[in-house]
């Protein structure tokens, strides 16, 4: 049977999320809603996916079996004191924001209610989400594997140990940030030195794009990879020396430290 499937909160990774599962069939239009503070982004979610919008968040709440909190994590309180008692006593809850932990929402929400943290990015969009999962105790071998298939349609999914969350947030919701900087620096070079930017995106877009594969499905160690690309005397290694010079690495531990201090409590 299929499910109902409800966000509460209309902001970009519920749209990425929504775009993704209506995109690879995993759902279809009229199984999915939305509810949102203003009606502009909601409409705007409705045009785009023909999706089904909801009035207000209990609305939510009464008539979808799964029902994503994609609100900010300082109203998760508010909003869940809002639809407590408009749950479907055997829905699932998702919770996608940072922060925010299964026990503190469990002591919200109504008792043995069943619910997951999420954590997925907005690569999610194009099918190349990743998504990190921790689940509570009342979720089901069959609940499990539901949310597994969702998230699978719209990427990959790890289920880990909620207290690796925030390390997972890091790498892997937050860091596609850090990569569309990367492949905008590697552009603004390629424009300095007379190349056309639509012309250097495309490029250091795909080849961003091909190492992350190479990675992916040959087992391969990265440095190994990052090895076989540099000749002896060759100008990658000249240019890997020079990211060294500059501290490249260290730039990016700081900046996973960085993101997991801001969501620590």
């Amino acid at each position: 049977m299929n499910r109902k499937i409800g966000f509460i909160g209309s902001g970009n990774m519920a749209v990425a999320i929504i775009g993704g599962i209506i995109n690879s069939g995993f759902a279809s239009p009229d199984e999915v809603y939305s509810s949102n503070r203003t009606m502009p982004k909601l409409m705007d979610v409705k045009v785009n996916y023909g999706i089904q919008i909801a009035d207000n968040n209990k609305e939510i709440a009464e008539t979808c079996d799964v029902v994503f909190l994609s609100v900010k994590p300082d109203t998760y309180e508010s909003v869940i004191e809002e639809i407590h008692d408009s749950l479907n006593p055997n829905a699932i809850v998702v919770l996608i924001a940072a922060g925010q932990t299964i026990a503190e929402n469990e002591a919200r929400l109504p008792n043995e209610m069943k619910v997951i943290k999420a954590m997925p990015n907005t690569p999610a969009l194009v099918g190349e989400g990743l998504t990190s999962i921790s689940i509570n105790d009342y979720i089901t071998d069959q609940d499990k594997m539901y949310i597994k298939e969702l998230f699978e349609s719209i990427g990959e999914v790890e289920f880990i140990d909620e207290e690796l969350m925030d390390v997972a947030s890091a790498i892997g919701g937050s860091s596609p940030a850090f990569v569309y900087m990367y492949i905008e620096a590697l552009a603004d070079a390629a424009v300095l030195k007379g190349m056309p930017r639509d012309q250097a995106y495309k490029i250091a877009a795909q080849a961003t794009l091909g190492a992350a594969k190479m990675v992916a499905v040959t087992d391969e160690h990265p440095g190994k990879l990052k090895d076989d690309v540099c000749s002896p005397g060759g100008s990658t290694i000249q240019s890997v020396a020079s990211l060294e010079e500059h501290g490249f690495r260290n730039a990016i531990i700081q900046a996973v430290k960085s993101n997991v201090k801001k969501l620590e409590k």
